[in-house]
C-alpha cells in the first residue's frame, strides 16, 4: 500500500516542482543593452577585495558544511564597506571587461546585492518572506541596482544578462540565494582569474552533498529542485540531466546514479542559510 501511494505521489510531487518552473523568468536577454558586450584580454581589473574581507569574516561552515552568514554580528563598519563595494560595482563599465571578468564581476554583484537585501530585513526566517506585496514570492523583481544606466533586479542580472549570456550552467553552483537549500556562498570572491577552477569545485562540492543529489531510505534519488527549475541549462530532459550530474560525482554516487532510471523527487530548502540558526 505505502509503494502505490509513493507511486501515486510521485506525478504530483513532480508537477508542483514544475509549476515553480514555470514562474521562473525565461532566459531571455535584456533587449537593447550593451551590458554584456565584453572585451579582449587584457580587460579592465575589477577589485572585489572588500567583497572578499566581508565574506572572510562573517562566512564559515556549519557542521553539516552548509556555508551560513553571520547576518546578526555584522558590524556598522563593514555594513558600510558592503555599501562601498556596492556603490563602486555599479560604476563599472561592464563592457571594458574580458567575458570572465564580466561573469565574475555579476556573480559578486548579485550575491553581494542579496546579502545586503537580508540585512536590510534581517532578521527574517527567509529570503522568500522579503515581499513587495500580497503576490510576491520574495525580493528577485525589486529594482535593486545601476548599472551601465540600467535599472536591474536579482531577476535580470541572473535571467537575463548570466544565463543567456555566458551558456555556463555552473553559474547555478555560483549564484546564492541566502537559502540552505543554495550551494554555498563561497568565503571570497569570485576572480577571473580562478573562475574555471572555483566552478568546477562549486560543482562538485554540490552534486556529492545532500542538498544537490541524495537517495532516501527506500532508494528513491531527490534531487535539488535547481535541476528542474534550469533543466534546460542542465540537458533537454532528466536523463541528460542525470548524465550531466554522473560528470562531477564521486565514484560511489556515480555508480548508484548509473542504476537510476527517474528521479522521486525534487526538493529544496528555503531557510535562511543564517549563523544564527545553524549553530
Amino acid at each position: 500500500m505505502r509503494k502505490l501511494l509513493i507511486v501515486l505521489l510521485l506525478p504530483l510531487l513532480a508537477a508542483c516542482a514544475s509549476v515553480e518552473r514555470l514562474a521562473l523568468p525565461p532566459a531571455t536577454p535584456l533587449p537593447g543593452t550593451a551590458l554584456t558586450q565584453s572585451a579582449p584580454p587584457p580587460g579592465t581589473q575589477v577589485s572585489h577585495s572588500d567583497w572578499s574581507v566581508f565574506l572572510s569574516r562573517y562566512v564559515a561552515p556549519d557542521v553539516q558544511g552548509v556555508n551560513r552568514v553571520a547576518y546578526s554580528q555584522v558590524t556598522q563598519s563593514d555594513r558600510a564597506r558592503l555599501d562601498r563595494y556596492l556603490t563602486d560595482l555599479q560604476a563599472v563599465d561592464s563592457a571594458r571587461l574580458t567575458r570572465d571578468q564580466q561573469l565574475a564581476y555579476w556573480i559578486n554583484l548579485y550575491n553581494a546585492v542579496t546579502v545586503d537585501v537580508i540585512l536590510d530585513n534581517y532578521p527574517v526566517a527567509s529570503i522568500r518572506d522579503i515581499r513587495e506585496g500580497p503576490l510576491s514570492i520574495g525580493p528577485w523583481n525589486q529594482p535593486l541596482v545601476q548599472v551601465g544606466g540600467e535599472t536591474l533586479t536579482l531577476n535580470d542580472i541572473e535571467h537575463r544578462i548570466i544565463r543567456p549570456t555566458y551558456n555556463e550552467p555552473r553559474i547555478h553552483y555560483a549564484l546564492n540565494c541566502a537559502a540552505v537549500g543554495c550551494p554555498n556562498l563561497m568565503g571570497r570572491a569570485w576572480e577571473a582569474k580562478t573562475l574555471e577552477r572555483d566552478l568546477a569545485a562549486a560543482e562538485r562540492a554540490y552534486i556529492n552533498d545532500p542538498r544537490g543529489v541524495r537517495f532516501d531510505e527506500n532508494g528513491g534519488l531527490i534531487l535539488s529542485k535547481i535541476y528542474i527549475w534550469f533543466r534546460e541549462d542542465f540537458g533537454p530532459n532528466e536523463q541528460a540531466v542525470l548524465t550531466y550530474i554522473q560528470t562531477a560525482a564521486d565514484p560511489e554516487l556515480r555508480a548508484k546514479l548509473q542504476e537510476v532510471r527517474r528521479v522521486k523527487a525534487y526538493k529544496y530548502d528555503w531557510t535562511l542559510n543564517d549563523a544564527a540558526a545553524g549553530s
